[in-house]
């Protein structure tokens, strides 16, 4: 098992869709549906044997959470602010602008 890329409060973008989102959790190999996995066009069907991410994601039109391998993402480096609506619930953000997991999220 390898170690993950990303970490929880890391900004990411997907490597080939529009959107965006911060991570909040993290799943050391693929840990969902066989039927999920395999709705996903084959040229772009990720390997199972590799981190997989919990995303709270943006696109143009709507936020949503997603689930994404590690080999889909890359840093998001836009610096535009992220509107997810629960970013507020799960998280604080540090003096440098980080996103930093709260101890007792809100429920």
């Amino acid at each position: 098992m390898r170690k993950a890329k990303f970490g929880i409060g890391e900004s990411v973008k997907h490597r080939f869709y529009p959107f965006r989102g911060v991570i909040f959790d993290v799943d050391p190999t693929f840990n969902h549906s066989e039927e999920w996995w395999l709705s996903i066009p084959v040229d772009k069907r990720p390997l199972k044997d590799q981190p997989y991410y919990h995303l709270l994601a943006e696109n143009e039109e709507s936020t949503y959470e997603a689930y994404v391998s590690e080999q889909n993402l890359v840093p998001d480096d836009s610096e535009e602010p992220c509107r997810h609506p629960l970013l507020e619930e799960l998280f604080d953000v540090d003096p440098k602008g980080r996103f930093v997991l709260r101890a007792d999220p809100a429920n």
